[in-house]
């Protein structure tokens, strides 16, 4: 049997085989509706299926968009990955995901396996992006959006939450419990200074105490992101004689960590210690007690991030407009801080 051809549907919706593209490619100009009716018809007759590598060889560009996480068995970048994958889902792409397993190494491939692609944009999520991965990116002149993280080494456009002002809004939230001081568990010493969350979590730690007029001398932990590691940090630190009162988590992953340890030593949280953590995700209602935390609209963040690597108007002159688009943090309350 003869392939069907974009000619054939064209031929019997009575129509050109431009028009027959626009219906295909919901644009660029607008079909009217009994026309568009007419074209559906006729593919659904004959049979037709787009050739999308042809159709990418024309364009450039591909349905594709990439997406590269540094770990997606974390929760937080699961569920960001896939609202992302959602957000393109609406716009008529699909997601390639690349998981970097924080290796500035498989970050770089990722990127130069993506961008040879002709992705249609790149999503990227670095933990801490290297001057060789930003010239990988400027030799491609992609379509870039910074999602969650902006490392010092990209200037790209980025969507970012509040991470400073969210770490302050949970520290203070324990302050004015009652508590005398509030530890923090970080990051680890690789964690970058510029432009990571973890980073400005804990600067955010600091504010807050400082406003409070509360040393954080000898007060700061630090741990890797995942749970099981700060599960191990998280016994020595409530097992030796300065057991916190109260702990911030740069995560909710660490929270949790954090939470198993304590409830091994048989330590009533709240009522020995009170734990907060940052990021919401969907665990920490679960978890025992429900978990304190930071949340941000990730869902609405994934969006724009979509919305702005599809947009054509993205490099404007040589210039980005909508650089950095910041969310706003949330305090969501539970009872791991101490509220009834």
């Amino acid at each position: 049997m003869a392939k069907v051809t974009r000619d054939d549907v064209a031929r019997l919706a009575g129509t050109s085989t431009a028009v027959v593209s626009y219906v295909i490619n919901n644009g660029p100009r607008p079909v009217a509706p009994a026309t568009r009716e007419r074209v559906l018809a006729a593919i659904k007759e004959l049979g037709y299926r787009p050739d999308r590598v042809a159709q990418a060889m024309a364009s450039r560009r591909t349905d594709l968009i990439g997406l590269i996480i540094p770990d997606a068995r974390q929760p937080f970048f699961g569920e960001m990955a896939h609202a992302v994958e959602q957000a393109a889902s609406e716009r008529g792409k699909m997601v390639l995901v690349g998981n970097t397993d924080y290796v500035a190494e498989r970050e770089v491939h990722y990127l130069r396996a993506f961008l040879g692609m002709r992705v249609s944009g790149l999503i990227l999520v670095s933990h801490a992006l290297n001057d060789l991965a930003a010239a990988e990116i400027d030799a491609w002149d992609a379509r870039v959006v910074l999602l969650h993280e902006r490392p010092e080494a990209i200037d790209d456009v980025a969507v970012v939450t509040d991470d400073l002002g969210g770490a302050q809004l949970a520290v203070s939230h324990l302050l004015e419990h009652g508590y005398p001081y509030v530890a923090c568990v970080g990051g680890t010493a690789e964690t970058p200074s510029v432009g990571d969350p973890v980073s400005d979590h804990v600067e955010g730690w600091r504010r807050a105490m400082d406003e409070a007029g509360v040393s954080t001398e000898g007060r700061l932990f630090e741990a890797p992101y995942n749970r099981y590691d700060a599960y191990r940090v998280s016994l020595e630190l409530l097992a030796g004689p300065d057991r916190p009162p109260a702990v911030f988590c740069s995560t909710d992953d660490q929270a949790i960590g954090l939470l198993r340890a304590a409830r091994e030593l048989r330590i009533d949280v709240p009522g020995e210690l009170a734990v907060i953590g940052f990021d919401d995700i969907k665990e920490a209602a679960l978890v025992d007690p429900p978990m304190t935390t930071i949340a941000s609209d990730r869902s609405a963040m994934a969006r724009a991030a979509v919305d702005l690597v599809l947009d054509d108007g993205l490099r404007v002159a040589g210039s980005r407009r909508e650089r950095l688009k910041v969310f706003p943090s949330q305090l969501v309350v539970r009872r791991s801080c101490g509220c009834e």
